[in-house]
């Protein structure tokens, strides 16, 4: 087995009343002013006042960037870093979903490393560590408050930039099912299908190890159980908790053993039209996985044991069963049938597979495609 490295914030806080918990950690590490990064729909909800009055009751101040779009921009990082230098921050949480954390990962690494954050497109950019960041996570699915991955659109390029280093990583991630409870059938379906995509991806990757395989397998078997529960009720505790546990394994796993072209076409996707990521990468998986069946077919088998299916020995026949299988799930919770239903556009085809490709080299497919063969995979999601 080649050589092979694994990375988790040092601390992770799990389960109801992880929110709380993370507080008192932070009163103990002696932060005087929070620069928190969220976006206006969890301002309005009142969970972010709820944070800013727990910060100041034990001696922390906090200033709120609330600007954060649903696919963070050049400029979204730009603003919050002015606000972040001009109150004199001394370290950033980002709370909501991938969306925050992402944008926050940006502001905290530029305050630190200078210049611009299109300076650090790529893998390890950075000389030095970011300003602490604390992910306070309130979705399941994009596994970004514990992962090294930061992902911002650019604007002028209408891509998305891909950015993997190790200085991103929080120092502290929290995943409080209570902050959970208020994310609509839509939201929720969105990302447990993220998760499932991390999960998979990070199965059939040539990065994968024994360690990112448990995480990956584990994480698949309880999306299949969970995530029909949490979009069909919203409250039910266990649905959440457990989608948060499922999520943060498909992050432990994707976060070492990497992706592949699901992501690497889900981002053109994002960047070109504004489109929400989960529901892309849902909507592309199962063709991308048919695509990996060629070379991945026993893998895939196994990743379809997990969602329940019985195998048959047959390594070609359970890997289209899970395939199957997949499509079956993102039906179940909802997720639109193809790309035509987002509004994507044939004619942008080529653009969007050139700009895959070019994304797909820092991520780990198990078999190589040419543009072509990526233009196919997006017919076949229309």
């Amino acid at each position: 087995m080649a050589f092979s490295e694994f990375h988790i914030p040092a601390l992770n806080l799990m389960g109801e009343g992880a929110l709380q918990k993370a507080i008192d950690t932070l009163q103990k590490r002696n932060f005087s002013r929070a620069l928190i990064v969220t976006d206006a729909g969890l301002v309005s909800t009142g969970l972010v006042d709820q944070v800013v009055t727990s910060l100041k009751h034990v001696g922390i101040d906090s200033r709120v960037f609330s600007e954060v779009q649903p696919n963070p921009t050049t400029a979204n990082v730009e603003s919050g870093l002015a606000l972040l230098r001009s109150s004199d921050c001394d370290f950033v949480i980002s709370l909501g979903g991938g969306s925050p954390h992402d944008c926050a990962k940006g502001i905290a690494l530029v305050a630190t490393n200078g210049g611009s954050i299109k300076d650090y497109e790529g893998v390890d950019q950075s000389l030095l560590p970011q300003l602490p960041l604390v992910s306070i996570n309130t979705t399941a699915g994009t596994a970004s408050e514990m992962t090294r991955f930061c992902i911002i659109t650019d604007e002028a390029r209408h891509i998305k930039m891909a950015i993997v280093d190790k200085h991103t990583t929080p120092i502290l991630s929290v995943n409080d099912p209570l902050t959970m409870l208020g994310m609509p059938k839509g939201l929720t379906a969105a990302t447990g299908m993220d998760a499932l995509t991390h999960a998979i991806e990070a199965y059939v990757s040539t990065a994968a190890t024994p360690i990112t395989d448990a995480c990956a397998l584990k994480a698949v078997e309880i999306i299949t159980e969970f995530l029909p529960r949490a979009v069909e009720d919203g409250q039910d505790i266990e649905a959440r908790e457990q989608m948060a546990y499922a999520q943060f394994l498909a992050g432990m796993a994707f976060n070492n053993a990497s992706l592949g072209y699901v992501h690497a076409m889900a981002h053109q996707l994002g960047g070109f039209y504004d489109l929400p990521h989960g529901v892309c990468n849902a909507v592309l998986l199962p063709h991308v996985e048919a695509f990996n069946s060629k070379v991945a077919a026993e893998r895939l088998a196994k990743v379809g044991q997990s969602m329940g299916v019985i195998p048959t020995g047959d390594a070609d026949a359970d890997a289209n069963t899970c395939i199957e299988a997949i499509k079956a799930l993102k039906e179940k919770v909802g997720i639109p049938r193809g790309l035509a239903d987002l509004g994507a556009k044939q004619e942008d085809i080529p653009v969007l597979a050139a700009n895959a490709l070019k994304d797909a080299c820092g991520f780990t497919n198990p078999i190589q495609a040419s543009q072509e063969e990526i233009e196919a995979i997006f017919k076949a999601a229309w």
